[in-house]
């Protein structure tokens, strides 16, 4: 594979509040445990330093897609697992990032019906958007394109979150990522 050690780039995409942030930290914590470097880069976070200069439009949005995606193939390159847990609401960008990623890539749509979220409002922010407080709210006022292949599809609101952990983790490595990776 050229010299280079290959990652690979886990991209969580779902609607806010699906479950992004908890799996990709049990999913790090698991993967560090098996002695493989990763790094979790969380859209909040992005949002507060990488892309704190960032509006929500579509444009602004993809500029943040694209910016998580740069650093995701760069770790990758180096052998990490980076796992991007950001909402990423249009198809194209995520897609965009898939092929600047090549064969390192796998989507994980975190799939949870909107009732649900409205119910579970974990942060508020729904509540928030339902009563207009929050402007271009994804899901809600702004549109979410469900990912069309995603390699993981993981039903958030059916199972624990050991359950989905167990799917992703299952599914890695029928997909042969995790035999491609070299522990430290």
């Amino acid at each position: 594979m050229g010299g280079e050690d290959h990652g690979v780039v886990m991209w969580f995409t779902g609607l806010s509040g699906s479950g992004k942030t908890t799996l990709s930290i049990m999913l790090k914590e698991e993967l560090c445990r098996r002695g493989y470097r990763v790094e979790v880069l969380d859209g909040d976070d992005i949002r507060q330093s990488l892309s704190k200069e960032l509006g929500y439009s579509r444009k602004d949005r993809d500029t943040n897609v694209r910016r998580i995606g740069f650093v995701c193939r760069l770790l990758s390159r180096h052998g990490v697992v980076a796992i991007a847990a950001a909402i990423s609401p249009y198809q194209a960008i995520r897609e965009e990032v898939r092929a600047a990623c090549q064969d390192r890539f796998v989507e994980v749509y975190l799939d949870c019906p909107l009732d649900v979220l409205i119910r579970r409002d974990v942060k508020g922010l729904y509540r928030k958007a339902l009563a207009g407080e929050i402007q271009h709210f994804t899901g809600l006022s702004d549109p979410y394109e469900v990912p069309v292949h995603p390699e993981i599809v993981v039903p958030t609101s059916r199972e624990s979150p050991e359950a989905s952990l167990g799917r992703i983790l299952g599914r890695l490595e029928e997909l042969d990522f995790l035999d491609r990776l070299r522990p430290v």
